[in-house]
């Protein structure tokens, strides 16, 4: 990955509905030389998708929390069921595995906080191998959807 690459990857992070004329523009190259680093980009893995960025608070969803999870069992299958069914919920937005205690870092958003309970009680602390959950509440987002550094 040359410099190029790298400032097709920052333009489009900025801007990922740009298209190939405005990208070509942007860094400086003919449209069919970016469009082939474009490509290459995509089946190599560095671009792994096109996404739109909603803002949850305008769809309902105010209330966020990060959910600590410590796993009574820690054995191959229950971890892996764990992780199966934390990816069918889909008000967690992320689930990280951690080195130590806890054993998982889980972002949550609802619609308010007897969603969350609800969830709480009705999902998150039935999960497989959960021995304790630990939850605090996001006063507000500092840092967000930043870009990568490239």
């Amino acid at each position: 990955m040359d410099e190029v690459d790298r400032n097709i990857l920052a333009e489009l992070q900025r801007d990922g509905r740009l298209t190939v004329t405005e990208l070509a523009e942007r860094v400086r190259l003919s449209v069919s030389p970016c469009h082939r680093r474009l490509r290459a980009l995509e089946r190599s893995g560095a671009i792994s998708g096109y996404h739109a960025r909603l803002d949850a608070g305008v769809l309902g969803l105010t209330f966020e929390a990060l959910v600590f999870v410590t796993m009574r069992y820690e054995d191959r299958e229950t971890v892996a069921a764990f992780e199966q069914a934390v990816t069918d919920i889909p008000y967690v937005l992320q689930a990280q595995r951690l080195f130590g205690d806890p054993d998982f870092l889980l972002r949550v958003v609802t619609r308010d906080l007897a969603a969350f309970q609800q969830l709480y009680d009705d999902r998150l602390a039935t999960l497989p191998g959960v021995q304790r959950l630990s939850s605090t509440l996001v006063m507000k987002s500092v840092v967000e959807n930043r870009p990568l550094p490239l």
